[in-house]
C-alpha cells in the first residue's frame, strides 16, 4: 500500500467491506468484510507484503460480539458511566456502550486504521465517541468501566493485561471481559455474568459457533 492517510484509509476499508450487522448484535452496523471480499481471503503473510496489518477491524470477534451483547442487553453496567473500550477493533463494543446509554467513551486501538474504520463505524450508528490511538496499558484516566473483547490470545499481551486490569478493579473500575475461550484468559479471579453461542466464519475460528462468555474481573 501506499503511505496510509486518514482518505487512503477509508478508501480502503469501504473498498474492503460492506456495511452488515454482526450475526449476534444485530443494533450495530460494521464495516465488515465478508466472503465477498478478497481481504476475507488473505492470509497474515499476504497482507504484510503490501504493507497491511492484520485486519481485525474487520471483522466481528466472538468476544466482542458476546460483550456488545452482553452491555446492549445489561444496560446499567455502563449506563452514566466513562467507558473504556480496549483493543476496540471496529468499534463494536463501544458503539454498544453508547447506545446503552454510556456517559462517554473511548475506543482505543494502536491499529492505524482503526480510527478511521470506527469512524465510519460510528456514523453508521450515530453515535459519538473518542479514539485512542496510542498505547493505553498501564494507564489510568478515571475510567469506571473498561470493556475488553477477545484480548487474551496471546501470552506476553496477556501477561501485560492482568497486572494493569487488576489495579483499575483494585481502585474501584468495573473490568468486564468477552472471551471464547482464548489460551490465555486467566483460570481464576474471574466471574461469569452471561454465556452466549456466538456465530463466527470458519474462515477466523476453529468453529461456525463459539460458545463465549462475559466475565467480570473479580
Amino acid at each position: 500500500m501506499t503511505k496510509l492517510t486518514p482518505k487512503s484509509a477509508k478508501k480502503f476499508i469501504l473498498d474492503n467491506s460492506a456495511l452488515m450487522a454482526p450475526p449476534h448484535v444485530p443494533e450495530v452496523l460494521l464495516h465488515l468484510a465478508d466472503e465477498a471480499h478478497d481481504l476475507w481471503l488473505r492470509t497474515e503473510e499476504e497482507l504484510a507484503e503490501i504493507g497491511l496489518p492484520p485486519p481485525y477491524w474487520a471483522f466481528a470477534w466472538a468476544g466482542g460480539q458476546g460483550l456488545a451483547r452482553y452491555v446492549l442487553d445489561h444496560p446499567r453496567s455502563v449506563r452514566g458511566k466513562r467507558v473504556l473500550d480496549f483493543a476496540s477493533g471496529s468499534g463494536l463494543v463501544a458503539i454498544a456502550a453508547m447506545k446503552a446509554g454510556a456517559a462517554s467513551v473511548i475506543a482505543a486501538d494502536i491499529d492505524p486504521f482503526c480510527e478511521t474504520a470506527i469512524a465510519l463505524n460510528l456514523e453508521a450508528n450515530a453515535v459519538e465517541a473518542q479514539f485512542l490511538g496510542t498505547d493505553c496499558v498501564g494507564s489510568d484516566d478515571g475510567w469506571d468501566v473498561v470493556l475488553a473483547g477477545d484480548v487474551f490470545y496471546d501470552k506476553a499481551f496477556a501477561h501485560s493485561l492482568l497486572p494493569w486490569f487488576a489495579r483499575l478493579r483494585a481502585r474501584g473500575a468495573d473490568i468486564l471481559v468477552g472471551d471464547p475461550g482464548r489460551a490465555y484468559l486467566p483460570r481464576n479471579g474471574l466471574q461469569s455474568l452471561a454465556v452466549y453461542e456466538v456465530p463466527v466464519t470458519r474462515v477466523l475460528e476453529d468453529a461456525e459457533v463459539k460458545r463465549t462468555t462475559v466475565w467480570r474481573l473479580a
